[in-house]
């Protein structure tokens, strides 16, 4: 099978994924949610004029001519509203957000002011309307606050409280197995023995999982055995995402696609061109979608970086798209060959464009570089080589 291009192999995972469903959740859980349907608010705010100052609130044409005193008849404090109005030569003692009593028009800061406690004389000019925040100034009863599809940050959580909800529909977490590959691994709990390595990515994988709206399950290690495959597909029965690592070249111990294939999944395509990565495959497994990536490290992320998170976004109703940058390289580039090669590099942003430096050894096994690498720079397939200086896309790791 000839290897796919890396947008066509995009194309493909994404076709025909549908948003999952709702659910209500607490305004306290919320925060990195998707919104099921836009946001509407449930209250005006601010929902009466508002003090944006300590002062005084008076009637801007009793203080057209300075200095003006006037007669302290009460006090508005948050909370606590002034019940009657301001006629002419009056004013009311006001602190900052409590609600302007009728009559006032205006609120007269204090340090304009000279109080006895009983009169207050205005010795500065304030225009009319001055140090008030006006009913409605933010949103309105009615009016859409938030989006359909967005994801909720800090700031719209808090928009959310403030425009009058408690519970907020949002749409359900795609549900993802993971499943790590390969007689070599152990748990990071358990020390390699001889020929051993420690089973990483799943732990990384989840991670991202997370920081893309899913939720995660670890279904722990799988040996190199039809039937401790065939076991553990079956444990991500239920799932939306099947995420396998390991085993899926095509050597002798490379049985993650066949055990697939015998439980009934339909790959779509299984060869990318795309380095490192190149043995990645997607298909389904009934409506359970199935993702494979390689072992290595760096391949493994990288593939669920460009496949896995937009397939997340798409079930919950967004469209997180890769994010590019334009960078020059800082040393001569080689002619790449026919896959798009993804290289780790380090990125100096003081100058403009930023300037990339690809690490010496690109080793896609290699985890301490891969934590160390600040972007990735995208050569395109069959490339020239290219000198220093040369324009790239790059991409942040924001993984």
């Amino acid at each position: 099978m000839a290897l796919m291009p890396v947008a066509e192999a995009l194309e493909c995972v994404l076709s025909g994924v549908a948003r999952l469903g709702a659910e209500s959740v607490s305004i306290r859980l919320a925060a990195g949610r998707t919104l099921n349907g836009p946001l509407i608010s449930a209250l005006t705010a601010p929902p009466f004029d508002a003090s944006s100052m300590d002062g005084y609130a008076v009637r801007a044409s009793d203080i057209a001519k300075l200095p003006a005193t006037l007669k302290v008849t009460g006090e508005s404090a948050a909370g606590w509203p002034f019940a009657g109005t301001v006629s002419k030569g009056e004013a009311v003692r006001i602190f900052t957000g409590a609600p302007v009593p009728d009559g006032a028009d205006t609120v007269v800061i204090q340090e304009d002011t000279k109080s006895d406690g009983n009169h207050v004389s205005v010795l500065e000019a304030t225009a009319k309307g001055g140090n008030i925040r006006g009913r409605g100034i933010d949103f309105h009863d009615g009016d859409t606050v938030l989006n359909d599809g967005c994801r909720l940050n800090p700031r719209d959580v808090m928009l959310a409280a403030g425009s009058g909800h408690a519970l907020l529909a949002v749409t359900r977490k795609p549900i993802v197995a993971i499943v790590a590959t390969g007689d070599e691994l152990v748990e990071p709990s358990d020390r390699p023995q001889a020929g051993q390595i420690v089973a990483s990515n799943s732990y990384g994988l989840a991670a991202l999982i997370e920081a893309a709206g899913g939720e995660p399950r670890l279904l722990g290690i799988a040996q190199d055995t039809h039937e401790s495959l065939a076991q553990k597909i079956a444990e991500a029965k239920g799932c939306d995402i099947l995420v396998t690592t390991g085993g899926a070249s095509v050597g002798d111990h490379d049985l993650v696609r066949p055990a697939l294939e015998a439980a009934g999944a339909k790959l779509d395509f299984w060869k990318i061109a795309m380095r490192p990565g190149k043995p990645t495959f997607f298909g389904t497994l009934g409506h359970m979608r199935v993702l494979g990536l390689p072992g290595n490290p760096l391949s493994a992320m990288l593939g669920a970086r460009i496949f896995l998170i937009p397939l997340i976004a798409k079930m919950l109703g967004r469209s997180d798209s890769l994010q590019t940058f334009k960078a020059v390289l800082a040393t001569d580039l080689a002619a790449n060959g026919p896959r798009d090669h993804y290289m780790r590099a380090a990125i100096d942003t003081s100058h403009t464009p930023p300037r990339a430096t690809p690490q010496t050894v690109q080793d896609s096994s290699l985890i301490k570089s891969f934590a160390d690498a600040q972007c990735l720079i995208v050569i395109p397939a069959n490339a020239p080589a290219q000198n220093a200086g040369a324009e790239v896309m790059a991409m942040m790791m924001d993984y």
